[in-house]
């Protein structure tokens, strides 16, 4: 077991794992004290910060706002586990959409991704940096694409094929002005959330 402690985020890694310890884990809520990513065999377990959380659900506004303002229909997951024994894997996101495939999910009160697709865009917030190559576990789950913030900036990744390519603009959300991400971060400790969201729309209404 190793582990890592950044900022008042907490990594702690764990191997050999079994797939139904990992399930018994995920499935007990007196349990879950953390967001829990299995791959294989290795289980990590974050449990997130307060500068964790209100990154991610500053993006998760953000991309809310842009879809209302530029009216296109998503389906908001927020952290649900995604998982699948076949592939031995699984993961809960900082947030998660459905854009394209949002008319597939709608309707269902459930998800069983041995039948329904991944989420179509991922948000991870990686302030202390994870051991594990998540990359390839969103690939095997055909997650379209990842917006990766970092501490300091925001990495898009598109799914091409079997793996992911960095790209600078969102092909779930053309338009979206990835470049305002940092600086409306960056302001969170000086200015109150409900400003910054109102500013970010009133500069999407100014671009139209």
């Amino acid at each position: 077991m190793s582990s890592v402690a950044m900022f008042g985020e907490q990594r702690v890694v764990i191997e050999p794992v079994r797939w139904s310890t990992y399930v018994a884990l995920v499935e007990d809520a007196d349990s879950r004290r953390g967001r829990m990513t299995y791959d294989q065999g290795v289980l990590e377990i974050m449990s997130p910060s307060k500068s964790h959380e209100q990154i991610g659900r500053l993006i998760g506004r953000m991309i809310e706002a842009f879809t209302e303002e530029r009216r296109i229909e998503i389906v908001s997951v927020a952290s649900v586990t995604v998982k699948l024994e076949s592939l031995q894997r699984g993961f809960a996101a900082d947030e998660a959409y459905y854009i394209q495939r949002a008319g597939q999910v709608r309707s269902l009160q459930e998800l069983d991704f041995t039948v329904h697709p991944a989420p179509d865009l991922v948000v991870e917030v990686d302030i202390s940096r994870s051991s594990m190559s998540k990359l390839l576990l969103w690939a095997a789950f055909g997650v379209l694409e990842v917006w990766r913030y970092r501490g300091e900036s925001l990495t898009v990744y598109q799914l091409r094929g079997d793996g992911y390519r960095e790209t600078s603009e969102s092909s779930m959300l053309p338009g979206f002005p990835l470049e305002m991400i940092g600086p409306v971060i960056a302001r969170r400790t000086e200015v109150g959330e409900t400003q910054l969201i109102r500013s970010f729309r009133e500069s999407l209404r100014a671009t139209g």
